[in-house]
């Protein structure tokens, strides 16, 4: 004997999975839902919560109940409800509260369609934005759409667009869905990003570093610490012999000077490039070193993975154990299970994090280090540097 409250739990999960789908229509109904009539013996053994389930949808105001009449041997004649019927989505929007968001998201959705109509099968998918979006917000969305894909070659930086209330923080998050519009919009490929499908001018990739080498410093106008586009420093004639890839800028900033070395920072996942650079893959030694947690073993086998000459520093189990009163909690821990281009012992140690074998979600930070402990450990890669 399905309840009430039982059926509305029901239709609640099918509002959940296909309002979406619903909204251009589609969707089989009426939408039936069975209410597990029982038999004579389930209801004679259970006669009080038979009645009250009875009752129950006797008193029931929403959507249509079906209601059937049986003759039992022993019962008699008895009718009861054996099916909820709703005619369409507005019918299950009332029965389930959900009527303003329906309404606004139907609303909102064949207007864009209509604007639009490439996009219904994509906007379909996003009925949670459709619903809920404030006005401003979602009036801003298609502003945006609107101006990007009447100008598709503008060549402007994000901050040039006569959109009202645009700012470069809030196209960040959402370039993704705005590229998705745009490249259905055009017909582009799905892997087509949103600089690609937006014709907008992207910042130009920047990169720090800092040359630890006088001899090295000498050789591009004694500079020393270069904040610049990626593409200019990969034309530089830097022959650094070895170059160090760090996770933490401060990290970075505290290296002393070392014969022919060089130092990149403050990358996070962005390390997909670093082997574009000439005078990098030219080096004798390529040496990442970053935080010893899940992420940082992740960087780690994505640098190699461009660079597999890449040697890991103080990321081992050894050095995690010597510092554990320097430990703190991980955020959110990577999710694969295991991580390419890993050696047998970095794939270990990130099996390990991930298991919790020495503690909840354990990291240690690379700038947590002692320096004098770091350091030693770094500069003892250069045998033949005499202090």
């Amino acid at each position: 004997m399905r309840s009430p409250e039982q059926a509305v739990a029901l239709l609640r999960g099918h509002w959940q999975r296909q309002a979406g789908d619903w909204l251009d229509g589609g969707g089989e109904w009426p939408l039936r839902v069975p209410l597990a009539v029982p038999g004579e013996r389930q209801a004679g053994a259970h006669w009080a919560a038979f009645e009250a389930w009875r009752s129950s949808w006797k008193d029931w105001h929403g959507g249509e109940v079906s209601w059937v009449e049986r003759r039992w041997p022993l019962l008699g004649r008895q009718a009861f409800p054996e099916a909820l019927l709703l005619a369409d989505a507005d019918a299950l929007a009332g029965v389930l509260g959900e009527t303003l968001r329906w309404q606004r998201a139907r609303t909102r959705f064949a207007a864009w369609v209509q604007r639009w109509p490439a996009l219904a099968t994509g906007l379909c998918r996003q009925y949670v934005l459709l619903a809920d979006t404030d006005d401003t917000e979602f009036a801003r969305l298609g502003d945006m759409l609107a101006w990007l894909h009447a100008h598709p070659a503008s060549n402007l930086f994000a901050r040039q667009l006569p959109v009202a209330g645009l700012d470069s923080k809030w196209l960040e998050t959402r370039t993704g869905l705005l590229g998705d519009w745009l490249s259905t919009l055009a017909d582009l490929p799905r892997e087509t990003d949103f600089w690609q499908a937006s014709g907008l001018r992207r910042e130009p990739d920047r990169l720090r570093l800092r040359v630890l080498d006088p001899v090295l410093r000498a050789r591009i106008g004694g500079l020393g610490d270069i904040h610049a586009p990626f593409d200019e420093l990969a034309a530089l004639d830097l022959p650094a012999r070895r170059v160090f890839i760090v996770e933490n800028k401060q990290t970075g900033l505290a290296f002393d000077d070392l014969p022919g070395a060089v130092v990149l920072m403050a990358r996070g996942y962005a390390v997909d490039r670093l082997h574009e650079l000439p005078w990098l893959q030219a080096a004798d030694a390529v040496h990442y070193w970053g935080d010893l947690d899940t992420h940082g073993l992740a960087i780690l086998g994505r640098v190699r993975g461009h660079l597999p000459q890449v040697q890991s520093l103080l990321m081992d189990e050894a050095t995690l154990l010597a510092h554990r009163s320097l430990w703190v909690t991980e955020p959110q821990p990577h999710r694969a299970d295991a991580i390419e281009h890993l050696d047998a012992a970095e794939q270990a140690l990130y099996r390990d994090l991930r298991s919790d074998r020495w503690g909840v979600r354990v990291r240690l930070e690379q700038e947590r280090i002692g320096w004098d402990v770091a350091w030693g450990r770094l500069s003892s890669t250069f045998p033949d540097r005499h202090d």
